[in-house]
């Protein structure tokens, strides 16, 4: 998950040849805006057939991708 995740930010947000690991600040760092957010949350809930309630959306929990594998685990059936 971490990886599908980490290549899809990298794939999508990243311009130049900025490294990203897993805790990577996406958010707080810059790679990843408001807007950009909506569009990974939309990605994260079609890859992995789950609703993320828009509360649980905050900048906080998308801020690495150790953090948004840790949302999007608490949403898997």
């Amino acid at each position: 998950m971490q990886e599908v995740i980490k290549k899809y930010v990298i794939k999508e947000y990243v311009e130049d040849d900025t490294e990203v690991t897993n805790d990577t600040p996406l958010i707080s760092g810059g790679i990843v805006d408001s807007f950009s957010m909506v569009s990974l949350k939309r990605f994260l809930e079609n890859k992995y057939q789950i609703s993320i309630p828009d509360d649980k959306a905050t900048p906080e929990a998308f801020d690495s991708v150790n953090k948004i594998c840790m949302l999007v685990k608490e949403y898997l059936k």
